[in-house]
């Protein structure tokens, strides 16, 4: 008895000792690494780190007016904004136990997004991220590059022009809806976030399913709430355990997974036997399958191509990556461009010069340079969210020397305003600063980077801009718009970057705006 009451004892004191080591000893000496090469920021607290100080001036300022109405880091999280001001360059910021330091320099963000040696991989996924999506921007090495080599191909120009006829459908029916209660009220007012989040759900679902539209659209809405259900999760993100427990959160997390493994399972099992058979969509899930099988016959067996699991954890992504990203840049759109009247005209009249009233096609959304500006300078002042990676062993970054156990943050709100990079006007809306193209604008730095950059940048950002531009050019086909008295002007940081209030819009006939 009195040896295993010594071995428990031994157990137990070898457990304190590492829960010690991960909540404290770890935590402090990354710190006092950090601070001698002067990366500065809040102190560790015990397991919160600097959650607490976030909450606490999230609160206390983020609702405090801003002088301009692009200068949105304060609002969003003014402990960045306070740490940014004080320290410009670099500094970090403690989320639990987990150190992030932001790296906001051109030469050194370029060398993080470049890296092909696997210096600086995409943090390990929390329990929680796994029962929402994962897929290709989630991995690192070899596994990234297979799925990376079969995706690619889904996402080619010529596949995407054969993609735009349902792209035309899904918007020519929200135009057709908003046509009706436009003309039975004169005008309209129309919660745009809302809108464009059903848009986007019904484009992704047609783009990836084609004639399975009806299921896509239901895995589309059971996505919809495990995506509620994640934000709801990141509260508990520092107790990591308490996917566990048998919650309400958790046990309907673990039913949609399942139940959307399911439903994923027997779309893409009746795709491969019509593949097989010679009967192929264009649609991008018959493209990933097509890509998938071709790898494996290469291959000459199973894991040289993707595995059920993996193709549907993709087909998860296409929704989260197509709906909630191209949706909040819409959404931007259509507030900024109610905002400056002037860019709104200017951009219609862009449209009506190009096609008139005509349906569009893939050339003529190519020669949209003004639409294609202003989209580029939303992204500027609205990224949908910023880019992390982390160090697994210590690593040279610059002059800095990081010990392993950083995550590296490079804030899109923060570099996308850096006067350095793009003069004192940086908080206006001025889209001429890409009249002479991306690179033109940035100086040829790495200083604008909505979609990545380097070897992971977005493969869908030339689906999301295809998209983009067709919705823009049809409701400026169609409508005049400006903000109603009832939308406030509070951009939230979510998952993604969103208005917390919505994004009330009214419509009017067009030469009717008030």
């Amino acid at each position: 008895m009195a040896v295993l009451m010594s071995v428990v004892y031994g157990v137990a004191i070898a457990w304190t000792l590492k829960l010690l080591y991960a909540i404290w000893w770890k935590p402090k000496a990354i710190e006092k690494k950090l601070r001698k090469q002067g990366i500065h920021g809040y102190p560790y607290k015990l397991i919160y780190g600097n959650t607490t100080e976030m909450m606490e001036l999230a609160k206390e300022k983020g609702s405090e007016p801003v002088e301009q109405p692009h200068d949105i880091v304060p609002r969003i999280n003014p402990l960045l904004h306070d740490l940014a001001t004080a320290h410009k360059k670099s500094f970090v910021v403690w989320y639990g136990t987990t150190p992030r330091v932001a790296i906001m320099e051109p030469n050194l963000i370029k060398e993080v997004l470049n890296n092909k040696t696997g210096d600086f991989p995409k943090p390990e996924i929390n329990s929680f991220t796994q029962l929402f999506v994962t897929g290709l921007a989630s991995y690192n090495g070899d596994k990234w590059a297979k799925h990376r080599k079969i995706v690619n191909p889904a996402f080619h120009v010529e596949k995407l022009k054969h993609m735009l006829p349902a792209f035309v459908v899904c918007t020519d029916e929200m135009i057709s809806k908003w046509r009706k209660l436009v003309n039975f009220m004169g005008s309209s007012e129309v919660d745009m976030s809302v809108e464009f989040q059903n848009l986007t759900g019904d484009v992704i679902s047609r783009a990836a399913f084609g004639s399975n539209f009806e299921e896509g659209r239901l895995i589309f809405l059971l996505q919809k709430e495990q995506g509620r259900l994640f934000l709801q999760s990141q509260m508990n993100i520092n107790f990591p355990l308490l996917r566990f427990l048998p919650t309400k959160v958790n046990k309907r997390m673990k039913h949609i997974n399942r139940e959307v493994g399911s439903l994923l399972t027997r779309i893409i099992e009746k795709r491969e036997k019509f593949i097989r058979a010679g009967d192929h969509k264009d649609d991008l899930l018959g493209l990933l399958l097509k890509s998938n099988l071709n790898e494996v016959e290469v291959n000459k067996n199973s894991d040289g191509g993707m595995s059920m699991a993996d193709v549907i954890e993709e087909c998860k992504l296409f929704y989260f990556a197509g709906q909630e990203t191209t949706s909040n840049l819409l959404t931007w759109t259509m507030i900024v461009l109610s905002m400056h009247n002037e860019w709104q005209e200017r951009a219609r009249e862009e449209v009506l010069q190009v096609f008139g009233n005509n349906k569009p096609d893939y050339d003529d959304l190519n020669r949209l340079k003004i639409v294609n500006m202003i989209l580029l300078e939303v992204m500027r002042l609205y990224p949908s969210t910023s880019l992390i990676r982390c160090t697994k062993k210590e690593t040279k970054l610059g002059d800095m020397s990081l010990p392993a156990g950083v995550q590296l943050f490079m804030p899109l709100h923060i570099v996308h305003r850096d006067k350095e990079q793009w003069g004192e006007d940086v908080m206006e809306f001025k889209p001429e600063r890409f009249s002479e193209g991306m690179f033109k604008a940035t100086k040829d730095k790495v200083s604008y980077f909505p979609f990545g950059w380097g070897p992971r940048i977005c493969v869908g950002q030339n689906f999301a801009m295809l998209e983009s531009k067709l919705a823009i050019a049809k409701i400026l086909q169609n409508f005049s718009f400006q903000l109603s008295p009832t939308y406030t002007h509070a951009p939230h940081a979510a998952v993604t970057l969103q208005p917390r209030y919505g994004a009330q819009v009214i419509l009017h006939k067009l030469g009717e705006c008030a």
